[in-house]
């Protein structure tokens, strides 16, 4: 018994490793498709080997330690006196603190390259989808194709995709695990995110930010395909007969659990626009006009102000009313 207890303590720690370790080779966010994903990946593994540094001597000691120094172990040294070790102290300092220097310096450095607000460098031009949450599905626009779905989106493989993501109602957020970086999704905001996949398959995409009744069926599907693939699901989506018109999104905006794969043809192009700024409906005031005027309104106020001695600006808002500024959707076009 007396020599079988270290044999017993490191068969038990090489099982606990063996249990934790089983099911890595299943594990998405280590078996990355896409560039984004694959880099991510190598900070994850940086950031634990850095760690390990510090982690795997503790627990080796701890063990060594309480089986070296164990009541019934008479030779171990006694040194009631004993209360100082520069060399120790150089040590548990020393090495955490490069530790974490080196640590910081490469983390600073990838979180600024993987900025997902940063575009992806490639030859290849990107290709556009805008994305809204919705209760509980996915909605994927395709501007520059006409086309729309819902849980289901497709890429072409090497080609760099420009997301620009928002929410109809409540915060969210869009996660395609094996390709990496996940970004939120809010009501009158827009986010951005750029992804590219580096190999053919049919990857899993989720919601990974609790939103109520039906968050755990608000899953959809992401399709790497080759290029003549793509061109063939794009030309199934838009002959597809249906049209994303506002009545359409009207009823895609009502909740609805397990909701299936629909394809859309796609011709209103300021429809998103109206998304984000909560005037699809065509009735209500575009959020980005309401702002715009706001600002004209207080420009006006400030240049009457400083302009004579007798303050106009409480005219300021019927000034602004009578020009009668464009909408923000034309002045950028």
């Amino acid at each position: 018994m007396k020599h079988g207890t270290p044999r017993t303590i490191i068969s038990f720690a090489v099982l606990t490793l063996a249990v934790f370790l089983v099911g890595c080779e299943n594990q998405v966010l280590l078996s990355p498709k896409g560039q984004v994903g694959l880099e991510e990946r190598d900070l994850i593994y940086f950031a634990t080997g850095m760690m390990l540094i510090v982690i795997l001597p503790v627990i080796f000691m701890t063990l060594y330690f309480a089986w070296k120094y164990r009541s019934t172990n008479e030779e171990a040294e006694y040194e009631p006196d004993w209360h100082h070790s520069n060399k120790i102290e150089a040590t548990v300092w020393l090495i955490p603190v490069a530790i974490i220097i080196a640590l910081g310096t490469v983390t600073w450095i990838a979180t600024h390259k993987l900025d997902p607000y940063r575009p992806i460098d490639s030859d290849v031009p990107p290709i556009n989808v805008e994305v809204v949450s919705l209760d509980w599905k996915w909605l994927f626009i395709y501007p520059d194709y006409g086309i729309a779905t819902v849980n289901e989106m497709a890429m072409p493989v090497g080609v760099p995709v420009n997301f620009k993501l928002t929410s109809s109602n409540m915060m969210n957020s869009f996660f395609i695990p094996v390709l990496g970086s996940q970004v939120y999704t809010m009501p009158s905001m827009q986010t951005k995110l750029h992804l590219i996949a580096d190999q053919t398959g049919e990857f899993d995409g989720i919601s990974a930010n609790y939103s109520g009744q039906g968050f755990a069926q608000m899953r959809f599907k992401a399709l790497s395909l080759d290029r003549q693939d793509f061109d063939k699901w794009v030309a199934e989506v838009k002959a597809s007969g249906q049209d994303l018109n506002r009545e359409r999104y009207a009823s895609l905006v009502q909740p609805s659990e397990k909701h299936p794969v629909q394809y859309f043809a796609y011709t209103d192009k300021s429809l998103f626009h109206g998304i984000v700024n909560r005037c699809w409906d065509g009735k209500s005031v575009c959020l980005d006009d309401q702002m715009h005027r706001e600002k004209l309104v207080r420009d006006a106020r400030a240049d009457l102000r400083n302009s004579s001695p007798v303050d106009f600006s409480q005219w300021a808002d019927d000034i602004i009313c009578a020009i009668q500024p464009q909408r923000m959707s034309q002045l950028e076009n």
